[in-house]
């Protein structure tokens, strides 16, 4: 959708973006973070060409836009800004159609497209759109440039650290109401925050830059487990992925090769395999590693057991998790069925790895500990 091709952008002799090459996808949330003067606003207003870029090419749906026309190509895309932009002496409803009045839209799929977003955005028709902005909260006013932004129903929007002047609640909302809009409209938007966890609330991706450059681009769960430098891993912050505990899968905290049996082992061989690897549990799988049932410790305790073979012996009904079920889903099943000890399979019950208390417990500690004491 949007393509940056080593765009260069040099304000007074400084460079303040260095060859910048970036595919924006289509259809998705891509926010831009970074300290203060790292470029990201620059990045964003050269998409509608508030800024010209010094050197390099910016596409959309493969046209150059610095070959368009730079008022038509405006009108176009959607622009929020932080301040709202909304014109004080406007009526709310004069604010939202300024836009598609100026494109000549017909009066009648006008006035039905501002009630389409004056729900959209939650606010009831009748009560604002004759009002002014000053006479609505900061809130409200943020609602209102949204739906500005989406009055000519654009296919990018691009939103300029909209919330961040907000209260804490407020904002929330709005970033609620944003991802409820966009599941239903699939825009895409490029976002501008300064706020980590925004990002990852919001993002389907994020762009992470430093002095001009884009050091890592990926999704909010890459990034939080696989920043690619120090500068991400401090910008981030060590701690940051447990305030996105759903971010956390199973695959990431389980026993990647777990001790197995076949079914047609014998329990004097079961028993002696669990001494030596020092567990109390073996997954009992066959030839193409599909999962048939757990032998438990606990079960073969009785001498007479040890001529008999582990198929007389295992559990057939055990609850198993799946690598891509979250942090959060584990810890409510465990929390439900009492268990702490249970196979990880994918869909065609193939064993991948395992979960017991000890790992659970030894990856959860992690939050609680300062780098260099693990």
């Amino acid at each position: 959708m949007i393509s940056f091709k080593e765009v260069t952008k040099i304000f007074d002799n400084k460079k303040i973006l260095d060859h910048i090459s970036i595919d924006i996808e289509e259809s998705a949330i891509t926010c831009l973070i970074g300290e203060s003067g790292c470029g990201k606003t620059t990045l964003l207003k050269m998409i509608n060409r508030l800024i010209e870029p010094t050197s390099g090419t910016i596409m959309i749906n493969n046209q150059n836009i610095l070959k368009q026309d730079v008022i038509r190509l405006r009108r176009s895309i959607g622009y929020v800004i932080q301040q709202t932009g909304l014109f004080p002496h406007m009526s709310i409803k004069q604010n939202i159609e300024l836009i598609p009045k100026l494109l000549k839209t017909p009066k009648e799929e006008l006035e039905k497209k501002t009630l389409e977003l004056m729900n959209m955005i939650g606010l009831d028709a009748k009560e604002y759109l004759n009002r002014y902005p000053s006479e609505l909260s900061g809130g409200q006013q943020q609602r209102i440039g949204i739906a500005r932004a989406f009055a000519t129903d654009p296919d990018i929007i691009l939103m300029d650290e909209p919330f961040s002047a907000l209260d804490p609640i407020t904002r929330v909302s709005l970033q609620d109401e944003l991802l409820n809009i966009q599941s239903k409209h699939k825009k895409t938007i490029v976002f501008v925050t300064h706020d980590m966890d925004e990002a990852i609330k919001l993002a389907d991706k994020i762009a992470i830059l430093d002095e001009g450059h884009i050091v890592q681009y990926d999704t909010p769960e890459k990034i939080l487990k696989y920043p690619v430098n120090d500068f991400v891993k401090n910008f981030v912050g060590p701690e940051k992925i447990w305030s996105s505990p759903e971010l956390i899968k199973v695959k990431d905290i389980m026993i990647h090769h777990p001790i197995t049996c076949r079914p047609n082992y014998s329990i004097f061989y079961c028993i002696n395999k669990m001494r030596m690897m020092r567990v109390d549990t073996l997954m009992v799988v066959n030839e193409e590693n599909e999962l048939l049932g757990v032998l438990y410790a606990e079960n073969l305790n009785n001498a007479s057991h040890q001529n008999k073979l582990a198929r007389d012996f295992i559990l057939n009904d055990f609850f198993v998790v799946y690598p891509e079920d979250t942090l959060v889903d584990l810890l409510k099943n465990i929390n439900i069925h009492k268990i702490t000890t249970i196979p990880v399979v994918d869909k065609n019950n193939h064993l991948k790895g395992l979960i017991t208390r000890s790992t659970l417990l030894t990856y959860m500690s992690k939050q609680f500990l300062r780098d260099g004491e693990e």
